[in-house]
């Protein structure tokens, strides 16, 4: 009796496991057979399904059908970050047997086509109708005809004004959109499209049209475009005054990426390119 209490797992590990990423899921399963029960028996840990690094570049259509199986046709969220090797065949098994998906997100999963987008989509608005939020961009080849039969099955109104968009903030405001991507009005590519938080600009294109600044969002013109030592572009003004700089390239890094500082004193800052690169020399050990 003894023996059993001790390699039962403190009931606390229980209640931990909704909170989980899907990949340390799979791995508690594997702990002992008490775990193995819970991950497998509990449908809440996989009512929203989030794919992401390191297992999205090893997910297959068998396991993905395998793991969503476990919400017993519950599923609400199915998001799968550059999930390359997942094909139309297991995005349409997934929401046929889940009708009732309120998020499809597939980013950079590029094995998804258009067509297989637009089975899956058509498939959950004849079912439930369910979903509001569709992330596609990634998926190639996406065409004005396929974005136009998905704004159809969505039940949106292409003649309501759009809300703005801006750059910057482009992680933030994507939850109260639909659709992620739309026709640029110059290109007429299917991209995600931005607007201008400039007083008096009206620009409004995709980032491959218009380059925009990571810190305020603005239009750059080509000879105000700045590289930050994240490779990120900023506008001449934002780079002049983003502080700190690196103490050897003279680049700060955008407010997206500031966390990748590698500092030798309070005063002295190094970027992260900059320390790989001289990491081998002896005068970068004698300044750090």
């Amino acid at each position: 009796m003894e023996e059993d209490e001790e390699c039962c797992p403190h009931e606390a590990m229980f209640l931990v496991l909704g909170y989980l990423p899907v990949y340390e899921l799979l791995f508690m399963s594997q702990v002992c057979k008490s775990l193995r029960d819970a991950v497998n028996n509990d449908v809440l840990p996989w009512l929203n399904l989030l794919v992401e690094r390191p297992l999205s570049s090893r997910l297959s259509d068998e396991t993905l059908i395998n793991i969503t199986s476990k919400a017993n046709g519950n599923l609400k969220t199915l998001c799968l970050i550059n999930c390359i090797h997942i094909t139309n065949h297991g995005l349409q098994t997934v929401v046929a047997q889940n009708p009732h998906i309120t998020k499809l997100h597939i980013p950079g999963c590029s094995s998804i086509t258009p067509e297989g987008v637009v089975a899956a989509v058509t498939t959950l608005s004849q079912g439930s109708n369910c979903l509001r939020s569709l992330r596609i961009n990634g998926i190639y080849n996406l065409q004005r005809e396929h974005l136009h039969t998905l704004a159809s099955c969505l039940n949106m109104n292409n003649n309501l004004p759009l809300e703005p968009l801006l750059y910057h903030e482009r992680q933030r405001e994507r939850e109260r959109i639909v659709i992620d991507l739309e026709e640029c009005p110059k290109c007429y590519e299917v991209r995600e499209v931005y607007d201008c938080p400039k007083g008096g600009c009206k620009c409004r294109a995709c980032s491959f049209c218009i380059p925009r600044c990571e810190n305020c969002g603005g239009c750059i013109a080509s000879e105000e475009v700045e590289e930050g030592a994240c490779s990120d572009i900023l506008c001449l003004n934002c780079w002049l005054n983003e502080h700190p700089k690196c103490s050897f390239c003279n680049r700060p890094y955008c407010k997206q990426h500031t966390s990748w500082w590698h500092t030798s004193s309070p005063s002295t800052f190094i970027c992260r390119v900059c320390q790989e690169n001289s990491s081998g020399y002896t005068y970068m050990h004698e300044f750090l």
